[in-house]
């Protein structure tokens, strides 16, 4: 991703994301502050290349999942956790692969950041996370936070490299 992808990135947050609107600044900064953590999918469509879906990702703290459409100011060092922010493929893309092998792909990055990768699932796409060796981790502090999301958020994580992965806090 770069900055000339960000009118496409937030058109697709836009018309994917319907329930959990975010600002265009939201993902400029996060983009900003961890550009090896963004990604866009590319298709062909005949007139040429289009992007049709991305991922935002950066290091972050295990458990504390930032609120909605808020912006971060920094990203903490250490990192306790490699955070998945959002993930957003177009009708068209899904189904195609496409989600699980950029998660795949992830997985092998955060693996040198942190021992752990969280996220928090929202929209149903919980089954998908859990189809990708994600957990649901339930604490009542993350309960504030995950209301942001909506009622069907759930926080989830993945233990890296064999890892045990901490209890919430």
């Amino acid at each position: 991703m770069t900055t000339v992808d960000l009118p496409a990135v937030s058109a697709i947050a836009a018309a994917v994301h319907v329930d959990y609107p975010e600002d265009a600044a939201v993902f400029a900064e996060r983009l900003a502050l961890y550009p090896q953590g963004c990604y866009v999918l590319a298709e062909e469509d005949g007139a040429g290349a289009r992007i049709a879906g991305y991922l935002i990702s950066h290091p972050w703290t295990f458990a504390q999942p930032p609120a909605l459409n808020t912006m971060l100011g920094a990203l903490p060092s250490p990192a306790t956790t490699y955070y998945i922010h959002d993930i957003a493929l177009l009708p068209a893309a899904r189904r195609s692969g496409a989600a699980a092998a950029i998660v795949a792909l992830l997985i092998r990055h955060a693996a040198t950041i942190a021992d752990n990768i969280s996220l928090v699932a929202v929209g149903g796409t919980s089954p998908f996370w859990a189809a990708q060796g994600f957990a649901r981790r339930a604490h009542p502090a993350l309960d504030a936070k995950l209301a942001s999301y909506g009622g069907d958020a759930c926080y989830m994580s993945r233990a890296l490299a064999g890892a045990p992965l901490a209890a919430p806090r």
